[in-house]
C-alpha cells in the first residue's frame, strides 16, 4: 500500500500541473483488486494530515512577533516567506517559484487516492457488497472534504448571486491522468461536494474503533457545515441536529490546568499532571479526526493573539468568570517551555501544545445549531445551545438570556472565534463567509513594529493564489487577480 500512496502523489503532480498525455496507469501502479487493499488505501496516514495552518496569517486573529522577538519562535524575520507575504497582505504569489504548496498539492494527492477507491472499489473481486459500499462511501466523504477545503481557500466564498461564474478549483474525478480538466465554478464544486455527501450517507457505518473513520455522524456534520457556508441555514440546522443526536459530548475545560517547563502535555487534568488534555485521537468531541499537514501544520508558540481576538475573549464574560480556553491554550505575559522563562509583557502567546482536530468536532455542531436558530429568529433555542457549550468552557459561567436576534447572532459568531481560534483555516473561511452576509465589514489590519498593513475583508487577497509551481506547467489556468 505504500507503493500506491507514493505513486498517487507523483501522479497527482502531473495531473494538477499539465495536460500531458501519459499512460492511464503510472508506471508500476496497479489498480487494486481486493477490498482490503482499498481499505488500506483510505486508512493511509498520509490522508489524515490534511489541513495546514498558514492561511490563518491572513486572519484577524494573528499578531506577529517583533522582527527579532524576545520569544525566538515568534521572530518575524525567522518566518517562512509565505507567512510573511500573507501577514503583510502582499499582492500576487505567496510561494516562490517551484516551491511546494502543502495545501494544494496535498489535497490533490489525496483526491487522486480517493478517486482510485471511488471508481474501482465496487468492482473488487471479494468482500460483501455492503462493505464495498462502505469503503466507497468513506472515500466520497474524503474527496468532499478536500474539495470543500480547496474551494474555500483558493476561491471566493459561496455567494448565490455569483457562485455559478466565480472561479472555483480544478475538478478531478478520475485517476486517469490523461483526462483534461478545467477550473470549474464555485457552484460546481459545491454541487460535487453535496452529491458526494448524499451518496455516502446511507452506506456509512454507525461506530468505529478509531476517530479517523467517516461515520454517519460525519455525513450529517459535513452537510451542516457545507450548508452553513452556503447560507442555507435551515438545511444546516437540520443536519447539525441529526449529527448531534449521535454525538453530543463536550469536554469540560474546567477540569484542566497547566504546568510549567514543558510544551506537549502542558495542559493536564487538575490533580494529575500525567493525564494530558485529550488530543484528536482520545477526545470524545472528535467526530472525524484530521490533523495539520506535516509542513506548516500548526502555530504553537508562533504567533501572539491579536487585540481583536483578546477583546473577543473578554466580551460577554460574566463578572468573576474565567474563559478556560484563553487560560489553557494561551500564555499571557510570559511562558515557560523549558528551563528558562521568556517574558513578553502585554502580549499573549498561542501555545496549546495539543494536537487539535482539524476535521469535525461536536462544539462546531453546537455553534452551527446556535447560529442557525438565531438567524431564523429562535433566540431562546440559540442561547440554550450556546449556554451548554459555555458551561463547559467558562468557569463560573452565567447563562445568557433576553438578547435580540441581532445580538444573539453576534454572540454566536464571537463564540466561534473563541472556540476555534487557530484550527486549520476556520477563521479565514468565516471572515470570507461573513463578508458575504455583511456580518463582517471594514478592514483587517496587521501590525509589525511601527508598520501597519490593512486591506478590506472582501479583498481578493483573502483568496490564496494558484501555486507558481502549477502555473509554470499550466500557465493558461485562469486565476484571481490579487
Amino acid at each position: 500500500m505504500k507503493k500506491y500512496c507514493i505513486l498517487a502523489f507523483m501522479a497527482t503532480l502531473f495531473l494538477v500541473g499539465c495536460n500531458s498525455y501519459l499512460d492511464v496507469k503510472p508506471k508500476g501502479f496497479t489498480i487494486p483488486e481486493l477490498l482490503n487493499d482499498y481499505q488500506l488505501l483510505i486508512n493511509d496516514l498520509s490522508l489524515i494530515r490534511a489541513s495546514p495552518a498558514y492561511p490563518d496569517y491572513l486572519s484577524d486573529h494573528v499578531q506577529a512577533g517583533d522582527p527579532v522577538d524576545v520569544n525566538k519562535s515568534t521572530s518575524f524575520e525567522s518566518l517562512p516567506t509565505v507567512k510573511k507575504r500573507l501577514y503583510m497582505f502582499e499582492h500576487g504569489a505567496i510561494f516562490e517559484d517551484g516551491q511546494y504548496d502543502p495545501y494544494w498539492e496535498a489535497a490533490y494527492s489525496h483526491i487522486f487516492t480517493y478517486n482510485v477507491v471511488i471508481n474501482n472499489v465496487l468492482n473488487a473481486i471479494d468482500g460483501k457488497e455492503s462493505e464495498r459500499k462502505r469503503v466507497w462511501a468513506e472515500a466520497k466523504i474524503g474527496r468532499a472534504f478536500e474539495y470543500l477545503t480547496l474551494v474555500n481557500i483558493y476561491a471566493k466564498h459561496y455567494d448565490p448571486a455569483t457562485a455559478s461564474t466565480d472561479l472555483g478549483v480544478p475538478m478531478v474525478l478520475s485517476e486517469n491522468i490523461n483526462e483534461p480538466y478545467e477550473r470549474v465554478s464555485v457552484a460546481k464544486i459545491y454541487e460535487l461536494v453535496e452529491a458526494d455527501l448524499n451518496d455516502a450517507l446511507p452506506h456509512l457505518a454507525s461506530s468505529s474503533a478509531h476517530k479517523f473513520q467517516a461515520l454517519k455522524t460525519v455525513g450529517f456534520a459535513f452537510l451542516s457545515r457545507m450548508n452553513l457556508y452556503k447560507g442555507n441555514y435551515a438545511a444546516a440546522l437540520t443536519n447539525a441536529k441529526e449529527a448531534i443526536k449521535l454525538n453530543e459530548y463536550l469536554e469540560d475545560y474546567n477540569q484542566y490546568t497547566t504546568k510549567l517547563k514543558t510544551t506537549w502535555g502542558r495542559v493536564h487534568l487538575v490533580g494529575d499532571e500525567d493525564v494530558p488534555f485529550p488530543d484528536v485521537r482520545e477526545n470524545k468531541e472528535t467526530i472525524w479526526g484530521r490533523l495539520g499537514t506535516s509542513t506548516y501544520g500548526a502555530m504553537n508558540a508562533e504567533v501572539y493573539a491579536s487585540a481583536s481576538l483578546l477583546d473577543t475573549y473578554k466580551k460577554s464574560l460574566p463578572a468573576g468568570a474565567t474563559d478556560m480556553r484563553l487560560k489553557l491554550f494561551f500564555c499571557a505575559d510570559s511562558a515557560s517551555f523549558g528551563a528558562n522563562v521568556v517574558r513578553f509583557p502585554g502580549r499573549t502567546l498561542f501555545a496549546p501544545y495539543v494536537e487539535m482536530n482539524t476535521g469535525f468536532n461536536t462544539p462546531e455542531l453546537y455553534l452551527i445549531i446556535a447560529e442557525c436558530e438565531a438567524r431564523q429568529g429562535s433566540v431562546d433555542q440559540a442561547l440554550s445551545w450556546l449556554n451548554k457549550l459555555r458551561d463547559k468552557r467558562i468557569k463560573n459561567n452565567v447563562h445568557v438570556a433576553g438578547l435580540s436576534k441581532e445580538k444573539a447572532v453576534e454572540m454566536v459568531l464571537d463564540e466561534r472565534r473563541r472556540e476555534i481560534p487557530y484550527t486549520a483555516s476556520t477563521r479565514l473561511i468565516d471572515m470570507k463567509r461573513l463578508a458575504i452576509s455583511k456580518d463582517l465589514t471594514g478592514n483587517v489590519t496587521h501590525k509589525l513594529g511601527d508598520q501597519s498593513f490593512s486591506m478590506p475583508v472582501s479583498d481578493n487577497r483573502m483568496i490564496l493564489p494558484v501555486p507558481p509551481k502549477v502555473l509554470s506547467l499550466n500557465p493558461s489556468i485562469p486565476q484571481y487577480e490579487r
